[in-house]
């Protein structure tokens, strides 16, 4: 053993520990674990805490598929999540998921506990996995004829809608609405359950893109920093240049006496 793991350089090993996929990461500490340099020993060490905080973010993981399957039972399960409910500006978005028991999808959470560039690459392999993705937006003006009660309501069962299935089980981020037929509703779902993180993702980076996109149409409203919700820079923006068709009309009437259309 000692012949082998010193035929290579310490720096070669300890690069080798450190870029080892999760799968590996205990076979390679078990190979180099009578390697008596230091520099080895020390990234046999670290590889070994990587080992252990993946361990356990794969069994919270694990714990969300379980937690779909319990609340959903194995019929056709759909999670729902939206984002965008309290912003000025935009739509309100809502997305529905139906993942399958697996593969399971590494890292899904809350979208908002996780980075721009993390979200944006599980939406990527919740695209590839899903079994079904549906989206539903409802703009501003809709927003503001009918209420968000309503319009969260239209856009849930839109999205459930454009899924193409006929869920068993929808399983909702949040409390009862009423929305859609077989509606089971989890607070703080989006942290809970696999196919709600999911749709909080989906959801999140698809609209998120969109007010990228419309802060090029309407310039000076920060919109790709804000996404659309009540920062400063966008409340002094509005009172400097007033509202544009994309405003909600009835969530902006403090910050203008009078508002006025772009």
């Amino acid at each position: 053993m000692a012949n082998m793991t010193i035929s290579a350089s310490a720096t070669v090993v300890a690069a080798e520990l450190a870029s080892a996929p999760f799968e590996e990461i205990k076979t390679l500490v078990d190979r180099y674990a009578e390697d008596p340099r230091i520099q080895v020993q020390k990234a046999c060490s670290r590889a070994m805490n990587r080992y252990e905080n993946e361990l356990a973010e794969r069994n919270r993981v694990d714990d969300m598929y379980a937690t779909m399957l319990e609340l959903g039972g194995e019929g056709v399960v759909v999670g729902v999540d939206e984002v965008g409910r309290g912003s000025v500006a935009g739509p309100l978005t809502v997305c529905a998921v139906c993942l399958p028991a697996e593969p399971h999808i590494w890292g899904l959470n809350d979208s908002k506990k996780l980075i721009p560039a993390r979200r944006e690459m599980l939406a990527v392999r919740i695209a590839e996995v899903a079994r079904a993705i549906g989206l539903c937006h409802i703009p501003p003006e809709r927003i503001d004829e009918i209420g968000m009660a309503r319009a969260l309501r239209e856009a849930v069962a839109g999205a459930v809608a454009d899924t193409g299935l006929t869920p068993d089980c929808v399983l909702m981020d949040g409390n009862p609405l009423g929305a859609v037929p077989n509606e089971r509703d989890v607070v703080k779902g989006d942290a809970k359950v696999a196919c709600i993180a999911a749709a909080s993702i989906v959801a999140k980076v698809t609209r998120d893109e969109m007010l990228v996109e419309l802060d090029g149409e309407y310039p000076g409203y920060h919109l790709a920093q804000s996404k659309g919700y009540a920062s400063p820079e966008h409340i002094q923006a509005i009172k400097e240049h007033g509202l544009t068709p994309i405003h909600r009309v009835s969530f902006c009437g403090n910050f203008l006496e009078t508002a006025r259309l772009f």
